[in-house]
Protein backbone atom coordinates (compact mmCIF):
# COMPACT_ATOMS: atom_id res chain seq x y z
CA UNK A 1 0.00 0.00 0.00
CA UNK A 2 1.43 3.38 -0.79
CA UNK A 3 0.50 7.11 -0.35
CA UNK A 4 -0.41 9.47 -2.56
CA UNK A 5 2.58 11.83 -2.34
CA UNK A 6 4.92 8.88 -1.33
CA UNK A 7 6.46 5.69 -3.19
CA UNK A 8 7.42 3.76 -1.01
CA UNK A 9 5.46 1.36 1.30
CA UNK A 10 4.43 2.08 4.49
CA UNK A 11 2.65 0.20 7.62
CA UNK A 12 -0.95 0.25 8.09
CA UNK A 13 -1.88 1.77 11.20
CA UNK A 14 -2.90 -0.63 14.20
CA UNK A 15 -6.53 1.23 14.95
CA UNK A 16 -8.84 3.11 13.50
CA UNK A 17 -7.95 6.58 13.25
CA UNK A 18 -11.74 8.67 13.25
CA UNK A 19 -12.82 11.45 11.49
CA UNK A 20 -10.99 10.38 8.39
CA UNK A 21 -11.45 9.82 4.23
CA UNK A 22 -9.33 7.56 3.10
CA UNK A 23 -9.51 7.23 -0.94
CA UNK A 24 -7.97 3.76 -2.36
CA UNK A 25 -7.58 2.47 -6.09
CA UNK A 26 -7.96 -1.69 -6.89
CA UNK A 27 -6.40 -1.42 -10.08
CA UNK A 28 -6.91 -5.26 -10.93
CA UNK A 29 -10.62 -4.71 -10.83
CA UNK A 30 -10.54 -0.61 -12.36
CA UNK A 31 -12.49 0.47 -9.43
CA UNK A 32 -11.53 3.64 -7.04
CA UNK A 33 -13.11 3.98 -3.74
CA UNK A 34 -13.39 6.16 -0.50
CA UNK A 35 -13.30 4.90 3.00
CA UNK A 36 -14.56 6.92 5.87
CA UNK A 37 -14.62 6.79 9.75
CA UNK A 38 -16.32 8.75 11.65
CA UNK A 39 -16.09 9.52 15.57
CA UNK A 40 -15.52 12.61 17.25
CA UNK A 41 -16.91 14.50 14.77
CA UNK A 42 -20.54 12.47 14.47
CA UNK A 43 -20.63 12.85 17.93
CA UNK A 44 -20.27 16.48 18.14
CA UNK A 45 -22.60 17.00 15.49
CA UNK A 46 -25.33 14.49 17.43
CA UNK A 47 -24.48 16.53 20.78
CA UNK A 48 -26.53 19.37 19.30
CA UNK A 49 -29.81 18.52 20.06
CA UNK A 50 -31.42 15.65 21.77
CA UNK A 51 -32.01 12.66 19.54
CA UNK A 52 -33.60 9.31 19.89
CA UNK A 53 -30.89 6.52 18.92
CA UNK A 54 -32.70 5.50 15.82
CA UNK A 55 -32.39 9.56 14.80
CA UNK A 56 -29.35 9.18 15.80
CA UNK A 57 -28.49 6.56 13.46
CA UNK A 58 -29.94 7.65 10.51
CA UNK A 59 -28.54 10.93 10.81
CA UNK A 60 -25.33 9.11 11.32
CA UNK A 61 -25.85 7.15 8.18
CA UNK A 62 -26.57 10.71 6.19
CA UNK A 63 -23.39 11.91 7.39
CA UNK A 64 -21.04 9.51 6.64
CA UNK A 65 -23.10 9.46 2.83
CA UNK A 66 -22.34 13.25 2.82
CA UNK A 67 -18.52 13.17 3.44
CA UNK A 68 -17.88 10.38 0.96
CA UNK A 69 -19.52 12.17 -1.71
CA UNK A 70 -18.92 15.52 -0.36
CA UNK A 71 -15.06 15.23 -0.28
CA UNK A 72 -14.61 13.85 -3.96
CA UNK A 73 -14.58 17.60 -4.75
CA UNK A 74 -11.72 19.16 -5.86
CA UNK A 75 -12.37 22.97 -5.50
CA UNK A 76 -13.89 24.98 -2.82
CA UNK A 77 -17.42 24.54 -2.50
CA UNK A 78 -20.75 22.62 -0.81
CA UNK A 79 -22.07 19.51 -0.83
CA UNK A 80 -25.61 19.12 0.43
CA UNK A 81 -27.44 16.35 1.01
CA UNK A 82 -31.30 16.96 2.16
CA UNK A 83 -34.68 14.57 2.45
CA UNK A 84 -38.16 15.53 2.64
CA UNK A 85 -40.70 12.59 3.81
CA UNK A 86 -43.31 11.76 4.92
CA UNK A 87 -41.85 9.38 7.78
CA UNK A 88 -41.39 9.90 10.81
CA UNK A 89 -38.19 11.88 10.24
CA UNK A 90 -39.72 14.13 7.82
CA UNK A 91 -36.36 16.27 7.20
CA UNK A 92 -32.76 15.34 7.23
CA UNK A 93 -30.21 18.10 6.09
CA UNK A 94 -26.06 17.58 5.98
CA UNK A 95 -24.01 20.46 4.91
CA UNK A 96 -20.41 19.78 3.97
CA UNK A 97 -18.17 22.80 3.00
CA UNK A 98 -15.02 21.02 1.33
CA UNK A 99 -11.88 20.54 2.03
CA UNK A 100 -13.50 18.63 5.57
CA UNK A 101 -16.30 21.12 7.77
CA UNK A 102 -19.46 19.10 7.99
CA UNK A 103 -22.67 20.00 10.15
CA UNK A 104 -26.12 18.32 9.52
CA UNK A 105 -29.63 18.51 11.13
CA UNK A 106 -32.93 16.24 11.69
CA UNK A 107 -36.10 16.39 11.98
CA UNK A 108 -38.59 14.24 13.27
CA UNK A 109 -42.00 13.13 14.37
CA UNK A 110 -41.78 12.43 18.15
CA UNK A 111 -45.69 10.69 17.87
CA UNK A 112 -44.97 8.89 14.73
CA UNK A 113 -41.60 7.90 15.85
CA UNK A 114 -43.13 5.95 18.76
CA UNK A 115 -45.95 5.04 17.26
CA UNK A 116 -43.44 3.22 14.57
CA UNK A 117 -41.49 1.78 17.09
CA UNK A 118 -44.81 0.13 18.77
CA UNK A 119 -45.52 -1.71 15.87
CA UNK A 120 -42.01 -3.05 15.37
CA UNK A 121 -41.26 -6.88 15.76
CA UNK A 122 -39.01 -7.57 18.86
CA UNK A 123 -35.79 -7.86 17.93
CA UNK A 124 -36.77 -6.13 14.60
CA UNK A 125 -33.24 -4.24 14.07
CA UNK A 126 -32.48 -0.66 12.71
CA UNK A 127 -34.46 0.08 9.49
CA UNK A 128 -33.62 3.51 7.53
CA UNK A 129 -36.35 2.98 4.94
CA UNK A 130 -38.98 2.89 8.04
CA UNK A 131 -37.76 6.23 9.33
CA UNK A 132 -37.60 8.26 6.04
CA UNK A 133 -40.94 6.76 4.55
CA UNK A 134 -41.72 8.02 1.44
CA UNK A 135 -40.56 11.36 -0.73
CA UNK A 136 -37.36 12.68 -2.41
CA UNK A 137 -33.57 13.04 -1.71
CA UNK A 138 -31.80 15.76 -3.27
CA UNK A 139 -27.89 15.80 -3.87
CA UNK A 140 -27.04 19.92 -4.07
CA UNK A 141 -23.11 21.17 -5.34
CA UNK A 142 -22.81 24.67 -4.59
CA UNK A 143 -19.56 26.25 -6.12
CA UNK A 144 -20.60 29.87 -5.42
CA UNK A 145 -22.11 33.01 -7.00
CA UNK A 146 -19.97 32.44 -10.00
CA UNK A 147 -20.99 29.12 -10.90
CA UNK A 148 -24.40 26.75 -11.53
CA UNK A 149 -26.04 24.70 -8.97
CA UNK A 150 -26.17 21.62 -9.82
CA UNK A 151 -28.74 19.08 -8.19
CA UNK A 152 -29.80 15.75 -8.66
CA UNK A 153 -33.38 14.55 -7.35
CA UNK A 154 -34.08 10.59 -6.48
CA UNK A 155 -37.13 9.40 -5.06
CA UNK A 156 -37.39 7.72 -1.66
CA UNK A 157 -39.77 4.82 -1.89
CA UNK A 158 -39.45 3.40 1.66
CA UNK A 159 -35.99 2.67 0.71
CA UNK A 160 -32.95 3.61 2.73
CA UNK A 161 -29.89 5.88 1.62
CA UNK A 162 -27.90 3.38 0.62
CA UNK A 163 -30.44 2.41 -2.26
CA UNK A 164 -31.22 6.25 -2.92
CA UNK A 165 -27.31 6.23 -3.32
CA UNK A 166 -27.61 3.67 -5.52
CA UNK A 167 -30.11 5.37 -7.87
CA UNK A 168 -28.89 8.65 -7.91
CA UNK A 169 -25.41 7.41 -9.27
CA UNK A 170 -27.45 5.02 -11.70
CA UNK A 171 -29.86 7.63 -13.51
CA UNK A 172 -27.24 10.87 -12.70
CA UNK A 173 -24.13 9.70 -13.14
CA UNK A 174 -24.54 6.34 -14.99
CA UNK A 175 -21.41 4.92 -13.13
CA UNK A 176 -21.67 1.84 -11.58
CA UNK A 177 -21.74 2.59 -7.96
CA UNK A 178 -21.77 0.34 -4.15
CA UNK A 179 -22.61 2.21 -0.88
CA UNK A 180 -22.34 0.45 2.56
CA UNK A 181 -22.96 2.57 5.52
CA UNK A 182 -23.10 1.47 9.03
CA UNK A 183 -23.52 3.33 12.66
CA UNK A 184 -23.33 1.81 16.25
CA UNK A 185 -23.72 3.47 19.66
CA UNK A 186 -20.65 2.59 21.77
CA UNK A 187 -21.52 2.26 25.51
CA UNK A 188 -19.49 2.85 28.02
CA UNK A 189 -19.16 1.17 31.48
CA UNK A 190 -19.98 2.96 34.60
CA UNK A 191 -22.97 5.28 33.84
CA UNK A 192 -20.60 7.56 31.46
CA UNK A 193 -22.57 8.74 27.99
CA UNK A 194 -22.14 6.76 25.30
CA UNK A 195 -20.92 7.78 21.83
CA UNK A 196 -21.48 7.00 17.97
CA UNK A 197 -19.62 5.71 15.32
CA UNK A 198 -19.83 5.47 11.73
CA UNK A 199 -18.23 4.23 8.59
CA UNK A 200 -19.15 4.29 5.17
CA UNK A 201 -17.41 2.69 1.87
CA UNK A 202 -18.03 3.74 -1.79
CA UNK A 203 -16.96 1.78 -4.46
CA UNK A 204 -16.99 2.94 -8.28
CA UNK A 205 -16.31 1.10 -11.53
CA UNK A 206 -14.41 3.35 -13.56
CA UNK A 207 -12.77 0.80 -16.08
CA UNK A 208 -9.45 2.51 -17.99
CA UNK A 209 -9.97 0.34 -21.01
CA UNK A 210 -12.87 1.19 -23.72
CA UNK A 211 -13.74 -2.94 -23.89
CA UNK A 212 -15.45 -3.05 -20.97
CA UNK A 213 -19.55 -3.64 -21.42
CA UNK A 214 -21.15 -0.10 -20.27
CA UNK A 215 -24.10 0.41 -17.50
CA UNK A 216 -27.61 -1.10 -19.09
CA UNK A 217 -29.41 1.89 -20.09
CA UNK A 218 -32.13 3.32 -17.78
CA UNK A 219 -35.77 1.71 -18.77
CA UNK A 220 -37.63 3.54 -21.13
CA UNK A 221 -41.00 3.92 -19.70
CA UNK A 222 -43.13 4.79 -22.51
CA UNK A 223 -41.50 1.70 -24.40
CA UNK A 224 -44.95 -0.15 -25.76
CA UNK A 225 -46.82 -2.77 -23.50
CA UNK A 226 -44.42 -5.74 -24.76
CA UNK A 227 -41.18 -4.34 -25.86
CA UNK A 228 -38.44 -6.80 -24.85
CA UNK A 229 -35.57 -4.48 -22.94
CA UNK A 230 -32.13 -5.76 -23.79
CA UNK A 231 -29.74 -6.52 -20.44
CA UNK A 232 -26.52 -5.68 -20.24
CA UNK A 233 -24.03 -7.70 -19.04
CA UNK A 234 -22.04 -6.77 -16.11
CA UNK A 235 -18.05 -6.36 -16.89
CA UNK A 236 -16.73 -9.18 -14.75
CA UNK A 237 -14.21 -7.10 -12.56
CA UNK A 238 -17.57 -5.44 -11.61
CA UNK A 239 -19.21 -8.70 -10.25
CA UNK A 240 -16.26 -9.40 -8.72
CA UNK A 241 -16.59 -6.23 -6.58
CA UNK A 242 -19.85 -6.49 -5.64
CA UNK A 243 -19.34 -9.69 -4.49
CA UNK A 244 -16.56 -8.62 -2.39
CA UNK A 245 -18.50 -5.56 -1.20
CA UNK A 246 -20.95 -8.32 -0.51
CA UNK A 247 -19.08 -9.97 2.63
CA UNK A 248 -18.65 -6.85 4.47
CA UNK A 249 -20.14 -6.81 7.76
CA UNK A 250 -21.44 -3.42 9.34
CA UNK A 251 -19.10 -4.25 12.38
CA UNK A 252 -16.47 -4.45 9.83
CA UNK A 253 -16.87 -0.33 9.44
CA UNK A 254 -17.43 0.98 12.87
CA UNK A 255 -14.40 -1.38 14.76
CA UNK A 256 -12.17 1.01 16.55
CA UNK A 257 -9.26 -1.82 16.49
CA UNK A 258 -9.71 -2.14 12.79
CA UNK A 259 -7.99 0.29 10.84
CA UNK A 260 -8.75 1.51 7.52
CA UNK A 261 -5.98 0.23 5.81
CA UNK A 262 -6.54 -2.88 7.23
CA UNK A 263 -10.07 -3.15 6.58
CA UNK A 264 -9.24 -2.55 2.70
CA UNK A 265 -6.46 -5.16 2.70
CA UNK A 266 -9.32 -7.36 3.85
CA UNK A 267 -11.49 -6.69 1.29
CA UNK A 268 -9.10 -6.94 -1.57
CA UNK A 269 -5.64 -8.19 -0.81
CA UNK A 270 -5.92 -10.83 -3.61
CA UNK A 271 -6.51 -8.04 -6.34
CA UNK A 272 -3.88 -5.64 -4.37
CA UNK A 273 -5.05 -2.38 -3.21
CA UNK A 274 -3.50 0.99 -3.35
CA UNK A 275 -4.16 3.60 -0.14
CA UNK A 276 -3.59 7.30 -0.57
CA UNK A 277 -3.42 9.92 2.01
CA UNK A 278 -6.23 10.27 4.35
CA UNK A 279 -8.34 13.38 4.42
CA UNK A 280 -9.45 15.29 7.65
CA UNK A 281 -13.32 15.46 8.79
CA UNK A 282 -13.84 18.05 11.88
CA UNK A 283 -18.00 18.87 12.59
CA UNK A 284 -18.03 22.83 12.18
CA UNK A 285 -20.82 25.29 12.06
CA UNK A 286 -20.49 27.51 9.17
CA UNK A 287 -23.33 30.23 11.20
CA UNK A 288 -22.01 33.42 11.93
CA UNK A 289 -23.39 36.99 12.54
CA UNK A 290 -23.11 37.90 8.99
CA UNK A 291 -25.04 35.33 7.35
CA UNK A 292 -27.56 35.80 10.12
CA UNK A 293 -27.38 39.54 9.19
CA UNK A 294 -27.56 38.77 5.46
CA UNK A 295 -30.88 36.62 6.07
CA UNK A 296 -32.44 39.16 8.19
CA UNK A 297 -31.66 41.62 5.51
CA UNK A 298 -33.66 39.98 2.55
CA UNK A 299 -37.00 39.85 4.52
CA UNK A 300 -39.42 42.78 4.00
CA UNK A 301 -39.78 45.10 6.53
CA UNK A 302 -43.57 43.53 7.66
CA UNK A 303 -41.67 40.29 7.54
CA UNK A 304 -38.89 41.76 10.24
CA UNK A 305 -41.65 43.25 12.57
CA UNK A 306 -43.26 39.80 12.73
CA UNK A 307 -40.06 38.42 14.15
CA UNK A 308 -40.05 40.84 17.05
CA UNK A 309 -41.02 39.10 20.83
CA UNK A 310 -40.60 40.88 24.09
CA UNK A 311 -38.23 43.77 21.89
CA UNK A 312 -35.77 42.01 20.09
CA UNK A 313 -35.37 39.15 17.43
CA UNK A 314 -33.50 35.98 17.75
CA UNK A 315 -32.35 33.91 15.62
CA UNK A 316 -31.80 30.18 16.25
CA UNK A 317 -29.56 28.17 14.30
CA UNK A 318 -30.95 24.82 13.28
CA UNK A 319 -27.21 23.09 12.89
CA UNK A 320 -25.52 24.02 16.17
CA UNK A 321 -27.90 25.44 18.26
CA UNK A 322 -26.26 28.79 18.64
CA UNK A 323 -28.89 31.89 18.89
CA UNK A 324 -28.23 35.31 17.89
CA UNK A 325 -30.37 38.08 19.66
CA UNK A 326 -30.93 41.03 18.00
CA UNK A 327 -32.46 44.81 19.67
CA UNK A 328 -35.89 45.23 17.56
CA UNK A 329 -35.49 48.52 16.52
CA UNK A 330 -32.04 47.63 14.40
CA UNK A 331 -34.29 44.75 12.95
CA UNK A 332 -37.60 46.21 11.89
CA UNK A 333 -35.26 49.88 11.59
CA UNK A 334 -33.26 48.60 8.61
CA UNK A 335 -29.65 49.65 10.89
CA UNK A 336 -27.44 47.01 10.69
CA UNK A 337 -28.06 44.66 13.42
CA UNK A 338 -25.27 44.10 16.48
CA UNK A 339 -25.82 40.80 17.63
CA UNK A 340 -24.96 38.75 20.75
CA UNK A 341 -24.58 34.88 20.45
CA UNK A 342 -26.46 33.40 22.94
CA UNK A 343 -26.81 29.59 24.98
Amino acid sequence: MTSQTETHSRSPAAHAVDDRVTPFHVDALDVRGRLVRLGTSLDAVLAHHDYPAPVKRLLGEAVALTVLLGSTLKISGRFILQTRTDGPVDLLVVDFSAPQDVRAYARFDADKLAEMQKGLAAGAGFDSGALLGHGHLAMTIDQGLSVNRYQGVVALEGGGLEAAAHQYFAQSEQIPTRVRLAVAEEVRPGGAASSWRAGGLMVQFLPTEGGCVRPADLHPGDAPEGTEIPEAVEDDAWVETQSLIGTLEDIELVDADLSSERLLFRLFHERGVRVFDAENVVAKCSCSRERVVGVLGSFSREERESLVEDGKVSVTCEFCGRTYDFKAEEIVGGDEPEAEAGA
